[in-house]
């Protein structure tokens, strides 16, 4: 399991005094994009009335569900409308993303690292993180350490998603062989989350690899239990679980724009760790608008209790990501030097006296 781990300095949530200097910074927000924008050309805030926003109805996308919900996002966008589309997993955001259908999405770090390497660093920059955490293995009574693995059934969200990567990397270094056609000594099968449940209720699947809720989902509503917890895999327990990925082109045409979004963004993270006691009720309340239907009070509390969100997108982390992709067979080789733009995201800590965040020289910071 030595090539999932990677060494991570121990990092705490970004604190703001009060919610009323996320306002102030909001209102300032135009005026601090003006060095990167002039960095990446010149901006016209004036032809742009619309941000597109994609995210999943997942609680390692909290702030996201909680900006929207709460109105944070909208309030610190101002005149310019934030609209939305939802994904099951990251491939499919990345594939709206490079058609230019949205400007901007929360994702999982795997498909951002392949969107760019695949675009040759032309695609898109990550410009903050949101979550760290909230991802495991579940299997059926029956199925007790890895060696009764051998011949069983595994959903993931998506081939190449964050969770798919995960697993393929965890079972090879448990000595399974795996291809991304299902064969192999355990059969990966990509599920749409939902779906996953279902067939793991209706005994078709052994086990999944997923982010929260489904993890909480799968144990509290289908009785499976976890076999492997990834915070488990990483030192300190903290992996990258969502960041914030916005299209290029939209980055440097609009740097106030992605300003204001960062601005909201960071109003969401700071909302959660101020509202505990409300923070379920409002995530669960968003996913129910997506699902159908709320989550039970047992699996939003549980899902939480293992997910911590932040700004910081623990960038030091992604060349083992990388190697990771590469080992599942799910991503190129190639150069991921200038991912991250996190110019905008430190303006607004810096502003608060904050310590800014890391690009770890895979990019501007």
């Amino acid at each position: 399991m030595n090539n999932i781990r990677t060494a991570t300095a121990r990092r705490s949530l970004t604190t703001l005094a009060t919610l009323g200097l996320v306002a102030a910074m909001m209102a300032g927000c135009a005026s601090a994009a003006a060095s990167p924008g002039e960095a990446s050309g010149d901006s016209d805030s004036s032809s742009v009335d619309e941000l597109r926003l994609g995210y999943f109805a997942n609680v390692t996308h909290a702030p996201a569900l909680v900006g929207l919900e709460e109105g944070l996002i909208q309030d610190a966008l101002g005149d310019v409308e934030v609209t939305t589309q939802v994904f099951n997993a990251g491939p499919a955001a990345i594939e709206a993303l490079s058609a230019g259908a949205i400007d901007a999405t929360y994702i999982g770090p795997n498909p951002s690292i392949n969107t760019f390497i695949q675009s040759d660093g032309e695609s898109a920059r990550i410009i903050a993180g949101a979550a760290t955490g909230g991802a495991a293995l579940v299997v059926r009574e029956g199925i007790d350490d890895a060696a009764d693995l051998e011949g069983t059934m595994i959903a993931t969200p998506q081939l190449g998603n964050t969770q798919d990567v995960a697993a393929r990397v965890w079972l090879a270094d448990e000595g399974f062989e795996t291809d991304t056609s299902g064969g192999g000594d355990v059969n990966i099968t990509p599920t749409e989350n939902a779906q996953t449940l279902t067939l793991f209720q209706q005994g078709q699947l052994d086990g999944a690899w997923l982010p929260e809720p489904w993890v909480s989902r799968l144990i509290i509503d289908a009785g499976a239990k976890v076999l492997q917890d990834e915070a488990d895999l990483w030192e300190d327990g903290e992996f990258p679980t969502t960041v914030l990925l916005v299209r290029k082109e939209f980055l440097d045409e609009h740097p106030d724009v992605v300003a204001d979004l960062l601005a909201g963004h960071q109003a969401s993270v700071q909302w959660i760790a101020d509202n505990a006691a409300d923070a379920p009720a409002v995530i669960n309340g968003a996913i129910e608008k997506e699902a159908g239907k709320p989550l039970a009070d047992a699996v939003i509390e549980r899902a939480l209790e293992h997910v911590t969100f932040s700004v910081d997108p623990h960038a030091d982390t992604f060349e083992t990501l990388v190697d990771n992709g590469i080992g599942a067979g799910t991503q190129k080789e190639g150069s991921i030097e200038g991912l991250f733009d996190l110019r905008l995201l430190n303006e607004l800590l810096e502003g608060n006296g904050t310590e800014p965040v890391s690009a770890a020289g895979l990019g501007e910071d």
